[in-house]
């Protein structure tokens, strides 16, 4: 480690004589009056980089912490922490209260700081409210030790008196900036005639205590982050300030002070502390304590480039708490601004970022802070995270967001919670979601009146405009009054929570309970409803939860209702004198009977549709029933049943099936797409030179071992287009059910060849000359997958078909474990 030669400075004997009478006598600085009193530097005659390591934080409690001291704070941590891992049990991590700006700090943000650090689980070996050996620990009780070593710098001639007032201080500096010149002390009293520094003594003159800086002094790091930095100390800053003439040590001096005698091995912190290292270099070189080493990190900024600030949004630790954020994805992603491991991975545990983290890794470039970023490693975080460990951080935002009342019973607030957190714990970006959800699944938005339908979202508007919402919302309304709507199980409502062995689910397409349970008496129910009515899929789904939740689309609707019967039955902890909303079943039933009431005429049916007259058929034509009635069901149920497949491709007007280009494919790589928690990305094999990249919507339902080398049927013809900002071109063929709350692969037989496209002959044999499938181009203008996709199903063997025939490969036809789903 390089360091500043310090050149003796000249000095009498008589001009020493009368500095060490001005210290012992002087009440201004009141500076120690012993020169024998010297401090010890732990690190002399030894070099830091080869003992353990003792990092320090040292915030200032003037404010808040925010995201730039946590980053600090945690790569001091992490240095600290694997030193251990390795078995260095010496290494320290130390906490250092800088708080000689006196005006502004206080102990109110100092214990902030504090709790902010013990949130995100950056545990203190040294420090305020623990033990240590180098204390104390706040720059406020050490001020006997910064008078004793400023009493050695001005005893060795190494520091002096200066009673320049301000007045002639910024003569000066003006003067100086008039001659384009840098301002900087003139040294007016640097050697100054004793006797007349004498009678200023005697004559009680304030007086400042000034550090003298060598005569062609340099000063030479190098730093872990930016590499060698030198600076020529005499033109950079001049003779500056140790003590103000309140005698109050100024920040640098204490910095250097404290760092020599805690035995601070390396220095991590925001490169705007950098030109600070100048001066305590050179104090350090003066005291003869050797250098830590530094490492000065980038700042980090807003998404406008400039130093992240209030205006930015949400800056301190505390805010992230309140907002719902886990001080684990905290530190994952504090890590990663400036930091990588050398590798694309971003989610780390902390354990995992302590076996990883180096210096040597941090990057000189400014770091941006994303807030999506965060958010979707949060969203990480609490996936990998239990319900039992989840619950808790859910209930404080019930109990903050008046969802629950802390006087409420425990087994209420215990269950209400449970079911809470279930319900958002795959959609949870911060645990603020779980409360935001619980209030919006407890109130009931559907409108008093057709006349106020524009207070609903444009999709809801659009369904109950089509006619399609209204005989499904009368006939609920009727099993509601006949007695027959299944409701929650008031004995154990926690059934849609819990598998029969008692376990948690969280998973929305999956719910609990027995043959007999709410949940599958709600299946049978609406299974009922979907063959009275002639209806399925979204036809039946759709407008049903929109009649008994007040949104069209939305978490599984026994889920919703077992919450909402918790909330609403007697004793709950649910917060009603708080504010919160809760619309009881009974009290919906009669909302939308209502609204039902005041629909209008033209909107209580499905428009009739007429069917396009075919010349091929001989001119067949007529019109449709409209479906959703039970008048409907009467006249087309049984013929819909009996539909064989050949009237199906006898009355079948769409697109060819083999205007599809669909080949056999397999996943060679995939991974978890950054921003969106739905969608995995892929790098498929179709038989193309390169494999091609597409986004699927299919992380709700597998997991990333699912796909990997799983043969697939991928469709190519679409063009290629952005998912969330990813590039995808193509779409792996899924089969679903009904609810569209589970979905499996469309597969290959086993011996299929990778590249060969699926045809579809009606007859099941192989075209002699297939057709060629249709430009992407005009594939996707005339919405051709559109128009083909409600005739491919599966049928009750799980075989894929087209039109009730199946989907062929040279080796078989193309099966999937979904049976009777729709295939998209």
């Amino acid at each position: 480690m390089t360091t500043s030669k310090f050149a003796t400075l000249p000095r009498s004997r008589q001009l020493l004589s009368s500095y060490s009478r001005l210290m012992s006598t002087a009440s201004s600085t009141s500076i120690g009056s012993s020169m024998t009193d010297l401090p010890n530097f732990p690190l002399v005659g030894k070099n830091p980089d080869e003992e353990p390591p003792r990092v320090r934080f040292a915030p200032s409690p003037t404010g808040s912490l925010h995201v730039g001291g946590a980053r600090t704070a945690l790569y001091n941590w992490l240095i600290a922490q694997g030193a251990r891992v390795e078995g260095d049990n010496d290494a320290s991590f130390i906490v250092r209260v800088e708080d000689t700006d006196v005006a502004r700090s206080t102990k109110e943000s100092e214990a902030s700081v504090l709790q902010d650090l013990e949130w995100l689980g950056l545990k203190w070996d040294e420090g305020p409210l623990t033990n240590g050996d180098f204390g104390p620990y706040r720059q406020s009780e050490r001020a006997d030790l910064y008078k004793s070593v400023a009493r050695t710098l001005l005893d060795s001639g190494k520091a002096y008196p200066c009673f320049s007032t301000n007045e002639e201080l910024e003569a000066v500096k003006e003067a100086q900036m008039a001659a384009g010149e840098s301002p900087r002390y003139d040294g007016k009293w640097r050697d100054a005639d004793p006797e007349l520094v004498q009678q200023k003594i005697d004559a009680g003159d304030p007086y400042t205590v000034r550090f003298a800086v060598p005569k062609g002094a340099r000063v030479v790091i190098d730093d872990v982050v930016r590499g060698t930095i030198a600076w020529d100390a005499e033109a950079t800053v001049g003779d500056f300030i140790l003590l103000r003439s309140s005698g109050v040590p100024v920040y640098n001096f204490c910095v250097a002070v404290d760092d020599a005698t805690m035995g601070i091995t390396m220095v991590v912190r925001a490169e705007e502390h950098l030109t600070n290292t100048l001066r305590q270099g050179l104090i350090l070189d003066a005291l003869g304590a050797p250098r830590p080493r530094y490492a000065h990190c980038s700042l980090i900024l807003g998404e406008d480039q400039q130093k992240l600030s209030k205006r930015h949004g949400a800056t301190s630790c505390n805010q992230f708490k309140e907002d719902g954020f886990l001080p684990d994805a905290m530190i994952n992603y504090l890590s990663l601004l400036g930091w990588n491991d050398g590798t694309d991975r971003e989610i780390f545990t902390r354990d995992e970022l302590v076996d990883s983290f180096d210096m040597s890794r941090v990057n000189p470039s400014g770091a941006v802070f994303d807030m999506q970023k965060l958010k979707w490693i949060n969203s990480n975080h609490l996936k990998m995270m239990s319900i039992d460990d989840v619950k808790p951080l859910v209930l404080e935002q019930l109990l903050k967001a008046n969802v629950l009342k802390a006087s409420g019973s425990e087994d209420s607030k215990e269950r209400i919670t449970v079911a809470a957190t279930c319900l958002a714990k795959q959609m949870m970006v911060t645990t603020v979601d779980a409360a935001t959800n619980a209030k919006a699944v407890l109130a009931y938005p559907l409108p008093q009146s057709f006349s106020d339908l524009s207070s609903v979202e444009p999709d809801e508007q659009k369904l109950i405009k089509s006619g399609a919402f209204y005989n499904v919302a009368k006939a609920i309304v009727h099993a509601y009054d006949a007695g027959v709507l299944p409701r929650p199980n008031e004995v154990n409502v926690m059934e849609p929570f819990e598998e029969l062995n008692g376990n948690l689910i969280v998973e929305d397409n999956s719910v609990g309970g027995g043959t007999y349970a709410y949940p599958a008496a709600w299946k049978t129910f609406m299974k009922t409803l979907g063959k009275e009515m002639n209806l399925k899929g979204k036809e039946l789904f759709h407008p049903a939860r929109l009649a008994m939740t007040g949104v069209m689309s939305g978490q599984d609707v026994t889920k919703q209702m077992a919450l909402l019967q918790l909330a609403s039955e007697f004793g709950s902890a649910a917060d009603l004198e708080g504010g919160l909303e809760v619309v009881p079943l009974e009290v919906r039933m009669e909302i939308l009977r209502g609204f039902l009431e005041t629909i209008p005429e033209e909107f209580r049916q499905v428009k009739v549709e007429e069917v396009k007259e075919t010349e091929a058929k001989g001119g067949k034509g007529g019109s449709k029933e409209p479906r959703g009635s039970k008048e409907a069901s009467s006249s087309q149920g049984s013929d819909a049943a009996a539909d064989s497949s050949s009237d199906l491709i006898g009355s079948y007007e769409g697109p060819a099936f083999n205007s599809m280009d669909v080949r056999v494919g397999r996943i060679t790589k995939v991974w978890k797409h950054e921003e969106s928690d739905k969608l995995f990305c892929e790098e498929v094999d179709v038989g193309e030179d390169e494999p091609r990249q597409i986004a699927s919507g299919l992380q709700p339902f597998f997991e990333l071992e699912d796909l990997q080398d799983r043969k697939v049927l991928v469709l190519c013809n679409l063009k290629a287009r952005k998912l969330a900002g990813f590039p995808s071109h193509g779409m792996v063929l899924c089969a679903g059910n009904e609810e569209h709350t589970a979905v499996k692969f469309c597969d290959a037989p086993v011996d299929a060849k990778i590249g060969e496209r699926i045809w579809w002959g009606g007859d099941g044999v192989l075209p002699e000359n297939m057709d060629e499938p249709a430009a992407e181009n005009k594939f996707a203008k005339k919405k051709m997958f559109e128009k083909i996709a409600p005739y491919l199903r599966t049928n009750e063997f799980g075989v894929c078909e087209f039109l009730g025939k199946p989907i062929m490969t040279s080796s078989g036809p193309c099966t999937s474990a979904m049976a009777d789903g729709g295939i998209s």
